[in-house]
């Protein structure tokens, strides 16, 4: 390999964050986003070096990582969309033929029905839209199908999980996100297709879903699919609900189908209501009962920051502004998000962090509407963190703990689809990608009516 390339980053790296303790020069738009491309390079080509075909690189120990019995190429799936806003031609032919060489879902094995679907149907869709190739709509049309037996529960809800060959389902305990993050990718899959199906299944179960909310217009965490009852009742905008809310506004941008609207217009004024908690420390969504609304606990974490960019898609651009704020305040406490804290306190509950792309998404969208030099300040500390805190020789690693910056040897494959590709887009320039045109999914694939 060409030394060379290899050093080219860590210069234009040494140039930007200089070389003494003071604050480093503002950079510029262009450099930022050469430097975002550049660590996407870098993760690519430690991928190549120890992880060609594994569905993930391990960082650390230089290694592959399978999520399931047999590889479903996952990174080069996730990626393959950001390698072509960023112009990356080389390394998208390089996915481009991994992925048809080697993806394959005739597989006897159980998923996890909303991983897949965000990563690898989102991603093969995406992958078609934006390069034409029709085996990548050939490979989505064939996991589709696989995933479509989820659905055939007594109450339209789907499974947490399908075997890929036989149809099996299990773990009817499932919760919003998983079953309302299906409709942009199956709705998308319906048009290109032409078969109704997916667009159907994947509908229904948003409607059911609901028709389950409470009096009070909040949804639970969890919910059984077999018997439509809910097992947990505490309601919130983070895990296992968080883009349930997402996907009733982007459902109805992508596909104008009235019936999301009415969903939406239902959904998220109770959101504000019970949720919205502004305290002392700043302006965040804690967790309450969602028969009662009362308040059950005061946290907020890494997953919970994508709702300044919905807000934004909301045209709620003064609320956006202040959970942005408070997502950044998150950030800077130990110099990277941690997974969870009590915003009362501001007491770390969970100290990891796991690459999240959320906060990084947030500061995108207020920048594209605002156009504000303080959210392309944000991102650029942001990204700067995790080149200070999270890179490895081969790629980015998790952090166990914010607080000492230990090391997890994982890195998913959201880091490449997501975290760099909102990064590089907050400093790109415009043009690469409209918001008026591209609604993306809950893996940062962008989707578009092509049909």
């Amino acid at each position: 390999m060409n030394k060379l390339h290899l050093l080219l980053p860590a210069v234009v790296l040494f140039l930007l964050f200089g070389c003494t303790n003071t604050e480093p020069a503002q950079s510029s738009k262009e450099q930022l986003a050469e430097l975002v491309k550049a660590e996407f390079v870098h993760t690519w080509e430690g991928y190549k070096a120890h992880a060609w075909g594994y569905d993930d690189l391990k960082p650390i120990s230089n290694s592959g990582h399978t999520w399931y019995d047999t590889t479903l190429v996952m990174t080069p799936v996730d990626a393959f969309d950001t390698m072509l806003l960023m112009g990356l031609d080389e390394q998208a032919e390089e996915a481009k033929e991994l992925i048809f060489e080697r993806l394959s879902f005739d597989h006897d094995m159980m998923v996890q029905v909303f991983e897949i679907n965000i990563r690898l149907l989102g991603g093969l869709l995406s992958a078609y839209q934006m390069d034409g190739d029709e085996r990548f709509l050939e490979l989505a049309e064939d996991l589709g199908n696989r995933l479509l037996p989820a659905f055939d529960s007594p109450t339209g809800l789907p499974y947490i999980q399908v075997n890929l060959a036989t149809g099996e389902t299990a773990m009817p305990v499932n919760n919003p996100a998983e079953i309302g993050t299906l409709m942009l990718e199956f709705g998308t899959l319906s048009k290109l297709t032409g078969n109704p199906e997916f667009y159907d299944k994947a509908k229904n179960a948003t409607l059911v879903l609901f028709n389950k909310r409470s009096e009070i217009g909040l949804v639970g965490t969890m919910i059984n699919v077999e018997t439509g009852e809910w097992e947990n009742t505490e309601s919130h905008i983070s895990g296992r609900i968080d883009s349930y809310y997402e996907y009733l506004l982007k459902s109805w941008m992508l596909f104008e189908d009235e019936d999301f609207l009415t969903m939406w217009e239902a959904s998220f004024p109770p959101v504000n209501q019970y949720l919205l908690d502004r305290v002392e420390s700043g302006t965040w969504y804690g967790y309450a009962d969602m028969y009662t609304g009362e308040r059950t606990r005061t946290n907020y974490g890494a997953l919970d920051a994508f709702m300044g960019g919905l807000l934004v898609l909301a045209d709620s651009i003064d609320l956006a502004r202040e959970i942005q704020e408070s997502n950044f305040k998150m950030w800077q406490m130990e110099g990277v998000e941690p997974e969870a804290i009590d915003y009362k306190t501001m007491e770390i509950l969970s100290p990891g962090y796991v690459l999240r792309p959320e906060n990084i998404e947030s500061a995108f969208y207020l920048y594209r509407e605002t156009g504000e030099q303080q959210y392309l300040d944000m991102g650029e500390t942001m990204f700067k963190s995790l080149v200070e805190y999270s890179k490895t020789e081969s790629g980015y690693a998790e952090l166990s703990d914010v607080r000492t910056k230990e090391k997890n040897d994982a890195m998913q494959s959201f880091f490449l689809a997501e975290t760099l590709k909102y990064a590089y887009l907050l400093f790109a320039e415009e043009d690469i990608l409209s918001l008026d045109e591209y609604v993306f999914n809950t893996e940062a694939h962008p989707l578009t009516k092509t049909w």
